[in-house]
């Protein structure tokens, strides 16, 4: 599948080069260029998280260095939505090219605009936008159109240039009853689609699902279940951007009579953030501060904290090693981890379950009762999207490399030819002209870790070493040499 390094062509006018410098055969660090008559638009700029055999990663990024050296022909960066795939390296591209207007919805730009600051990066051109608007930007006609995911406010691109028509779906859903009441646009896409798409970029993350995507609304029971059947403190861990989810619990600690407190940085800038903006609602006197939990009787209290991943440093990770300043768990308290695994983090997230139960904790997850749904289209839903846009071109987006051929095969199976339909990886060159969309090269396009302050500093076989050293230590031998006698003193 992976095509050979090849270098691509001279882009020629009117041709639209679509690149993707990540999120094509990982689930993570999603960020396509799109360039036509040389200029760009940038679609997203997210980062991928390290897994068990990366240690000391903190992140990894797309690879920037393939257009560090043309920010003066950038239009824009466009953000989908605010999850960290999506918007976490925006501060490092903005530390290449600082000019570049950033487009996106209310609350993706917030939670963006927290993370410039913590990088110390300033006067960047935040531009909000919702769905509905449509504006020239250079080159290209954009267009956005709602879509619901597990974060508010996410949107669909759809870019009109006169190479043809493209559709980004960003990441989404099809959830009819969903507790924001905003609907994926379904009439915009339709109408999109009478208009003719020529390339469709569909979230693959749920492509070998069969089915549909349960709604937000199915998980409350088993919510209302843990807070029903428990007799001390709970402690639910889930992402920091799910909004919606945070809300779920907020509203059963106000019926439970329960008060809520945060545990963890992100969740705690977070929510003030959805809570300043309108998108959580908290009642007067329901939050507490953290510090004030032992002021009330432990089934008295709600702690949402992060860590459902496993992340070493969590709060949840701290709470099950007996680590947290301020937060014990014991018999009688039941953690819930209110998420889905990311695929790598099963091992730290069994972890931290088997540490939270041998201390006597009940831990309701995912595989004994429906507390989260997914935040992708399964089989179903996408199989309607492709039916409503009936694109001339398919390239799957979003998705490790059995994503990807699972979104192929459907585009095949609603009639797109299986020549149009592209299985591809981070890095290839692929234009668009004249209704038809070909694979015209590939670019080097690796992982860029970064470590502390440090970025791409780390190879793959300085990676390797670590791990050997993690795994297998070393031997260190000193010995005293007498330079005199040229002799090894005892």
């Amino acid at each position: 599948m992976q095509e050979p390094i090849k270098t691509p062509p001279p882009l020629k006018p009117d041709t639209l080069r679509v690149v993707a410098l990540g999120g094509l055969g990982d689930i993570g660090r999603n960020m396509t260029t799109f360039e036509l008559n040389g200029r760009i638009l940038i679609v997203d700029c997210g980062v991928m998280f390290p897994s068990d055999d990366q240690p000391g990663v903190d992140l990894i990024l797309p690879d920037l260095s393939l257009i560090a050296d043309r920010c003066a022909d950038i239009e824009g960066l466009v953000l989908t939505h605010g999850h960290e795939d999506h918007i976490g390296a925006v501060p490092y591209l903005l530390r290449h090219c600082p000019d570049i207007p950033v487009f996106g919805s209310k609350l993706t730009l917030a939670l963006v605009r927290e993370k410039l600051k913590e990088h110390r990066l300033r006067d960047t051109e935040l531009r909000v936008v919702t769905e509905g608007d449509r504006f020239c930007m250079g080159e290209f006609d954009i267009e956005f159109l709602a879509v619901n995911h597990s974060i508010p406010d996410a949107l669909a691109v759809v870019m009109r240039t006169p190479a043809g028509t493209v559709v980004h779906t960003g990441d989404f859903k099809m959830d009819q009853l969903p507790l924001d009441r905003r609907l994926t646009d379904l009439r915009g896409l339709a109408r999109v689609g009478e208009e003719g798409v020529d390339l469709l970029m569909a979230d693959s993350t749920n492509a070998d699902v069969p089915g549909f995507t349960l709604p937000e609304r199915d998980t409350m029971p088993a919510i209302e279940q843990v807070f029903d059947a428990a007799g001390k403190r709970i402690i639910v861990a889930c992402f920091a951007s799910h909004i919606h989810r945070v809300q779920q619990v907020i509203d059963a600690a106000v019926r439970h009579g329960r008060k809520v407190a945060y545990a963890g940085r992100s969740m705690v800038r977070n929510m003030t953030i959805a809570r300043e903006l309108g998108y959580l609602d908290v009642p007067a006197d329901t939050l507490i501060d953290l510090k004030r939990i032992d002021d009330y009787p432990p089934d008295k209290v709600v702690l949402i904290s992060t860590g459902s991943q496993g992340e070493p440093l969590s709060a949840l990770s701290r709470i099950s090693n007996s680590e947290h300043p301020a937060i014990n768990a014991g018999p009688g308290d039941v953690v819930l981890l209110a998420s889905s695994l990311i695929p790598g983090n099963e091992n730290p997230v069994n972890r931290i379950i088997n540490s939270l139960s041998r201390n006597g904790v009940t831990v309701v997850h995912k595989g004994n009762a429906l507390v989260h749904v997914s935040g992708h289209a399964c089989a179903g839903e996408l199989l309607y999207v492709y039916n409503i846009l009936r694109p001339r071109n398919a390239l799957p987006v979003h998705g490790e490399v059995r994503h990807l051929i699972a979104n192929a095969k459907l585009a095949v199976e609603t009639g797109v030819p299986k020549d149009r339909v592209l299985v591809v990886e981070d890095g290839t060159v692929i234009d668009l002209a004249d209704g038809r969309a070909n694979v015209v090269g590939r670019l080097e396009c690796g992982y860029v870790f970064v470590d502390g302050d440090a970025v791409g500093d780390i190879s793959e076989p300085e990676l390797t070493d670590r791990k050997i050293l993690g795994e297998e230590g070393f031997i260190s031998a000193v010995t005293v040499v007498n330079l005199r006698s040229a002799t090894i003193t005892n």
